[in-house]
């Protein structure tokens, strides 16, 4: 979304004065950018595009939590993981399969080739696009410099910061006996029982890896799962996890975690103690800012310790920019992309671009998958007279295979507007089908869209452009 006239003639006026303040000053670069994850890179290396001089400083692997440490070696998990059932329904469809097993040194043998191969990937990305590299961590010192762990001070008329988040753990006795997520990648050996501490999707998502790898999973939370998610999919969602075997305890917070023997014994505020090889802390993530230095230069932070932005990215330092997850805005790597777009585009391309952060679709790799865009018929209620469309049905690939696993459909509609307010899925290829109802959402589509569009059969998809009447007594 581009700015108004007066916006564009303030952000103009704003950067006129900040170069008029730096026109005689020596810059070693344009633009220095500090953390190459997904946003960051996509930054630099179109930024480049647009002419200006670019360089780049990461301390970790080029790539950052998305691509090393999170979305796509755990999505690679969640298939892996998945394979257990699917020779389990094969018999049903007439397959004779033996006794299937699998060995976790294998797949973490092929998982760190693929990642290897990406981070590789992005570093001939950034050389192609002419963007200078240095693989160490940068503070800043000012407004204008950075300086590199060996001491080197560099000088960029602008900055951006992309250092995303980190796993965070909670302040309990024997916490040092847990591990977080980043750590799940350098396991050598697969944990045979796991606990993990969290209701959100990251410990939802590997709690699914994990059983569907064999390990023995509980999951604890001190209230629900997936807060912020509708209801019906969080029921739904609760329901599934329950029939598969894992171990809900909800309602639940540890207080001390002892090691005894190389076993982790939980001991929740019940009273209630659960015994497991490995504990994951899932219970949040935080703005990556440590020795940024950004106190140095000014650069203010939220209540909540991310850096502070405005719409256009920028900082309260004129010439310092922050875009992901370390602004905490919305925390997906697709997000940031779009932000380091919207940086390029405002910086050096002449044209102020806001980040488009309304109407986000998202899927939650659980076992069953979750995607949703829009409002949760809780938020609708709010402030809109409502019906809700919902179908819960086995789909057909469960059918011959014996799987009594159901998928849930809920379409949230404003009654005057007849506009589509929300979409949820729960259920096979739910991250599949969201991306594409997400278009019709983000236009603006009205239920009769919906009804008018001929169906795909057969399909689960097919659902979604049938369900004809509002369910009754819906909360």
């Amino acid at each position: 979304m581009k700015a108004g006239k007066t916006e564009q003639r303030s952000l103009n006026a704003s950067d006129k004065s900040s170069s008029r303040k730096t026109r005689s000053m020596q810059f070693d670069y344009d633009l220095f950018v500090i953390g190459a994850g997904s946003g960051g890179v996509r930054a630099a290396r179109v930024s480049s595009s647009m002419g200006a001089k670019v360089a780049i400083a990461e301390e970790s692997r080029y790539g950052g939590t998305c691509v090393i440490r999170g979305c796509v070696p755990k999505k690679l998990m969640v298939y892996a993981s998945q394979y257990s059932e699917m020779f389990e329904d094969a018999r049903g469809y007439g397959w004779s399969v033996g006794e299937p097993s699998f060995d976790w040194g294998a797949l973490k043998t092929a998982r760190d080739a693929e990642i290897d191969r990406l981070e590789g990937v992005y570093g001939r990305i950034l050389e192609g696009a002419n963007v200078t590299r240095y693989n160490q961590h940068a503070r800043l010192l000012d407004g204008h410099t950075v300086e590199l762990r060996d001491g080197t001070q560099i000088r960029a008329k602008t900055i951006l910061i992309s250092t995303g988040g980190r796993p965070v753990k909670p302040p309990f006795k024997g916490v040092e006996n847990t591990i977080v997520s980043d750590d799940i990648f350098h396991l050598e050996s697969q944990p045979k029982s796991l606990i993990c501490v969290g209701g959100g999707y990251i410990a939802l998502e590997f709690a699914g890896i994990f059983h569907g790898l064999g390990t023995h999973v509980t999951v604890s939370n001190r209230s629900t799962v997936l807060r912020g998610y509708d209801d019906d999919v969080r029921e739904h969602l609760i329901e599934a996890l329950t029939a598969k075997g894992i171990d809900l305890r909800l309602g639940v917070n540890p207080v001390e975690i002892a090691e005894k023997d190389g076993m982790k014994h939980v001991i929740y505020d019940d009273g209630s103690v659960v015994i497991a090889e490995a504990v994951l802390m899932a219970t949040g993530r935080s703005p990556y800012v440590d020795g940024l230095g950004l106190e140095d230069a000014g650069v203010s932070l939220s209540d909540g310790g991310a850096i502070a932005v405005d719409e256009f990215s920028r900082t309260n330092v004129p010439s310092i920019y922050a875009i992901g997850d370390v602004t905490d805005r919305v925390q997906l790597t697709p997000v940031a992309i779009r932000e380091g777009m919207a940086f390029a585009e405002t910086v050096f391309n002449d044209n102020p671009t806001r980040p488009d952060h309304d109407l986000i679709a998202t899927a939650v790799f659980t076992q069953p998958e979750i995607g949703t865009i829009g409002m949760t018929e809780a938020q609708a209620r709010e402030g809109h007279d409502v019906d809700i469309y919902r179908s819960v049905f086995r789909p057909m690939i469960n059918v011959l295979a014996g799987r009594e696993e159901k998928m849930l459909m809920k379409i949230i509609v404003d009654k005057a507007s007849d506009k589509v307010l929300g979409v949820h899925i729960v259920g096979h290829h739910s991250g599949e089908m969201i991306q594409c109802a997400a278009i019709a959402v983000k236009m603006g589509a009205t239920k009769k869209d919906f009804d008018r569009t001929m169906a795909v059969h057969p399909t689960s998809a097919e659902e979604l452009v049938t369900m004809r009447d509002p369910v009754s007594g819906a909360t």
